[in-house]
Order: C-alpha cells, then sequence, then structure tokens
C-alpha cells in the first residue's frame, strides 16, 4: 500500500509515493518563481503552482501505479495568502511569507492589541510575515481584491480546496497566521474584527492527518489517480519536516541547512513562554498531535556562505566549474583541521534569533598576516553554527529538551561541517536515509488517516532510519566550548562599535 507526500514549497513543489517502509516508488519535481518588481514584494501565480502540482502528482503516480495508493497528504510553505473566488480560482497573485510591505499594518497590530498580548493569544508575535497582516494589507491596498474575494487562504487550504473542493486548513498553518486562538483551537474574534474580516471568508480549521474530503472527478483525470482519493490534512512544512525526521516529542530537533537556516523543535511540556516571546520563538501548533512546535531562526544562512563562494572563494569555484565538482565541497576539502583562529560573524542580513537586530551587520575579527582564505571559509561554518548552539541553549533553557539533532538539507552533505557541528553543539548530529524529509511526514499523515499505521507515532518508528550519527569529540567539544564563550561576546561589542561610529 502507497501514499503520497505532497511538499509545495516556496520556489518548487515536488510529489512522493512511499510504500509502508518508507521507500520512495515515484518522484516528481517541478520548480516555478518570485514575482519582486517593487520593493519588500514576494509575489507567486498560485495558478501557476496548482498546475504543476498537478505535473507531479501524474508523474509521481505513473512511477508508482496510481491503483495502489490509499491517500494524498500535503507539506506546503508557510504565511502566503490567496484571495480566492468560490471555485478557488485565485483573484489575485499569491502573497508570500517574505513579502515585506505589510509592515506598517504589523505596526498597526502591535499597537492596537500589543506584542505579548497577541504572542499569548496566537503564539506569534507581530511581523510583515504573518498572514493576517498580510490580510489587512489587502484590504487596505488592494481593497476590491479583498472585498470581492469568497475566501483568504494559505497555500494549505488553496492546494486542498483544488484537490477535493472543501475549504479546510490543518491547525498548523492556521496557528501561524496570527488570527488563531492557540487555546481555544478557533479563529480569534478580536482579531478577524480588527481586519474587517468574517470567520466565513477562512476555513475551517482541523487537526493535521484529518481527512478533508475526496479527490475530484476532475482531478483524477488529470493525475491518474483514483478518483475518491482520501485527502489528509497536512501542515506547515518545517512541521511536516520534523515528522519525517523523528521530531513529534520533546527530545530531538531537526536543523534544516538550506539558504536559511531552521532549528526547529516540539515539545509537550510547560515551557517558559516569556522566554520564547523574548527570543523571537513563535509557539504554534504541531502537525505531530498532542504537541506544540517552535523553530529558530537565520535568515543568513546558506546564503551567508554562497557569499564566501563567490567573493573569497573563487578559486575552488572556478575549480569546481572546470572539473565537474561542487564547489562547496572543494571549499570545505580546503579548510585547515581544527578551529579556525579567526572568527567570522555572520550577521549579513541582521542578526538571527534570539535577538533579531536587523541593524546588525557581518564581521571578520582576528585575522593577521598568517591568515589565510581557508581559515575565514572554516570561521563562516564556525560562525553559523555558534549561533545555532546559541539558540539550542536557550531552547534548553525554556524548557524545551534538545538531547540530539537531526540534519537535513544542503547542510547535511557534508561529513566534515557534520562532526563540527556535533563537537560545537555538544551533542549527536544525525543524518536520514530519507532525504525528502517533509514528503515523508506529509506521508506519515496520510498513511495514519488510512488506516496503513495505528499512530503518527507506529509510521515514525517504520519509515525514519538514520543514516549516519556524528557524537561529540570530548577534545573538540572542550575547545570549541571556550570559543564559543568567546564569540558570544562579539555581537555586544560589535553593537556598541557601531553605536558609537
Amino acid at each position: 500500500m502507497h501514499t503520497i507526500g505532497l511538499d509545495v514549497g516556496t520556489t518548487g513543489v515536488k510529489a512522493c509515493v512511499f510504500d509502508e517502509d518508507g521507500v520512495i516508488r515515484g518522484y516528481g519535481f517541478r520548480e516555478y518563481g518570485i514575482i519582486c518588481t517593487e520593493p519588500h514584494m514576494a509575489e507567486q501565480d498560485a495558478e501557476l503552482v496548482w498546475r504543476l502540482t498537478g505535473e507531479v502528482l501524474k508523474e509521481a503516480a505513473a512511477q508508482a501505479g496510481a491503483a495502489d495508493i490509499r491517500a494524498l497528504c500535503l507539506s506546503v510553505q508557510g504565511d502566503a495568502i490567496i484571495p480566492i473566488d468560490n471555485r478557488f480560482n485565485p483573484l489575485y497573485p499569491a502573497v508570500l511569507g517574505m513579502d515585506y510591505r505589510s509592515e506598517p499594518q504589523a505596526r498597526k497590530f502591535a499597537d492596537q492589541f500589543g506584542d505579548r498580548a497577541l504572542f499569548d493569544l496566537t503564539g506569534m508575535r507581530p511581523h510583515p510575515m504573518n498572514s493576517v497582516v498580510k490580510m489587512l494589507w489587502l484590504k487596505e491596498c488592494r481593497p476590491s481584491v479583498f472585498d470581492s474575494a469568497w475566501k483568504i487562504v494559505t497555500y494549505a487550504d488553496f492546494i486542498t480546496g483544488k484537490l477535493c473542493g472543501e475549504a479546510v486548513i490543518d491547525y498548523t498553518m492556521a496557528s501561524r497566521t496570527m488570527a488563531f486562538d492557540l487555546a481555544g483551537r478557533a479563529w480569534s474574534a478580536d482579531i478577524l474584527k480588527a481586519i474587517g474580516i468574517g470567520p466565513q471568508r477562512l476555513s475551517r480549521p482541523v487537526q493535521s492527518g484529518t481527512v478533508c474530503g475526496e479527490l475530484t472527478a476532475a482531478v483524477a483525470r488529470e493525475t491518474g489517480l483514483p478518483a475518491g482519493l482520501p485527502v489528509v490534512a497536512g501542515g506547515h512544512d518545517q512541521t511536516c519536516a520534523a515528522i519525517g525526521a523523528g521530531v513529534v516529542k520533546g527530545g530531538r530537533a531537526i536543523l534544516s541547512s538550506g539558504t536559511a537556516e531552521v532549528l526547529a523543535s516540539a515539545f509537550t511540556e510547560r515551557v517558559d513562554r516569556t522566554m520564547l516571546y523574548d527570543s523571537y520563538y513563535p509557539q504554534y501548533i504541531h502537525a505531530a498531535p498532542g504537541a506544540f512546535f517552535t523553530f529558530a531562526l537565520n535568515h543568513s544562512g546558506g546564503i551567508s556562505f554562497r557569499w564566501y563562494r563567490d567573493n573569497l572563494g573563487l578559486p575552488e569555484k572556478e575549480w569546481a566549474a572546470n572539473n565537474g565538482a561542487d564547489p562547496y565541497t572543494a571549499i570545505i576539502e580546503r579548510m585547515p583541521p581544527g578551529p579556525s583562529p579567526v572568527f567570522v560573524v555572520p550577521h549579513f542580513s541582521g542578526s538571527p534569533t534570539p535577538t533579531c537586530d536587523m541593524n546588525a551587520r557581518a564581521a571578520i575579527v582576528g585575522m593577521s598576516f598568517s591568515t589565510t582564505r581557508h581559515d575565514i571559509a572554516k570561521a563562516f561554518l564556525e560562525g553559523l553554527t555558534f549561533e545555532l548552539r546559541n539558540n539550542v541553549d536557550l531552547m534548553k533553557s525554556a524548557g524545551i529538551r534538545v538531547d540530539d539533532l537531526v540534519a537535513v538539507g544542503g547542510g547535511a552533505k557534508s561529513p566534515m561541517w557534520l562532526q563540527m557541528r556535533a563537537d560545537i553543539l555538544g551533542a549527536p548530529l544525525r543524518t536520514l536515509k530519507v532525504r525528502e524529509a517533509a514528503c515523508l511526514g506529509a506521508a506519515i499523515l496520510a498513511s495514519t488517516a488510512a488506516g496503513i499505521y495505528g499512530s503518527v507515532d507506529e509510521g515514525v518508528g517504520k519509515t525514519v532510519r538514520d543514516e549516519m550519527i556524528f557524537n561529540p569529540q570530548p577534545d573538540m567539544r572542550k575547545i570549541y566550548d571556550d570559543r564559543f564563550r568567546r564569540y558570544l561576546a562579539l555581537y555586544p561589542a560589535l553593537k556598541k562599535a557601531a553605536a558609537i561610529g
């Protein structure tokens, strides 16, 4: 028996057909773009995303054999909004989470409700990325679109509606909007009143893993999937990836390294919510039942190492191009053993959580005439990992257990970097046999809804397998403990120096 995990990301959609053991039997992938024609704008052709979604479903189902597919579930990018008519046709491009034109509206929410009050109610601090803030922007800046929309949806309820005709949103995505009452598991009447929108113009919230409806006959014809296939509510891509990495309760965290770096964990016990608030960590509902979810975010993650590649790593970049190799691997292979003698503070787009200082800037500290670019390259990776450790330590202080970590994304490909991270973080770091964690997490939810597994925990136990484990080396950990303490002193010193200047 097979199920489909569908992952609708920011720049691409993929579908994976999994068997009961978590083995991929069919796969499809398509890319799409982002529209950025003015400052702070990030829109997307939602209808194109839907068309390409149909293509990857058709491709994956054809490879696996559609007759044996029992359910479908999706993982989606967060925070985007799409105004639609009653046939789920977009009336305006999707306004993505990274679209910050709604900054004035975020300030209005902060002034009206208060940052802490909003966090206590919804688990989210006011920010331009939040879906409800974008709805207010739509009302004020695109009033004709706002007024004519039947509903305003996220990608979760948009794709679900296209698949089965039902306007349903899962709790993870609803609780990321800053319009959802975490305790009451319902839309907040006070917040909806503030933007002048009734609950009937939003989708019905349900727990992840709930069957939303059946695949329509039209979609079945287009994709080759069985008509009547159960369509299951999934979740935000971070929560689905967490399930696909075995992060369903406290104790384990997932480290996703790409353009940005995300450190995410689940918790079920009581935590220090003041510390979550002060550290800019959201609290929202996990796709795994009975748990909450939070994450630390570094927007200058992998993209800062790309800056090194394009500015200081040109010899390795050129060598890799001439030899059909990966430039990042070439850079890492040339790094010296042991800790770098210099520090890099990778605040290229401001500091990450827990400070979120948009005025912070990057720095290379401690250079001498003996410093090489390979020293600097290693210091980039160390600096990114020091930022992670700061967040791991703070999560632990808030009551969120992080006993070991699972690495996914581009940063999970380098054994040297993985070992360095284990040494700096002081915790085991694992990689997975199934790299498509978000698709696998969605498929586990689908399989549980279809009765293939008795629970999400059982599905995780049958499908999530470690590939490699990197344990901290005691001698290196001791050295890095000292360097981490020195690293923590750099941000306040640089901030003070910038203020003086």
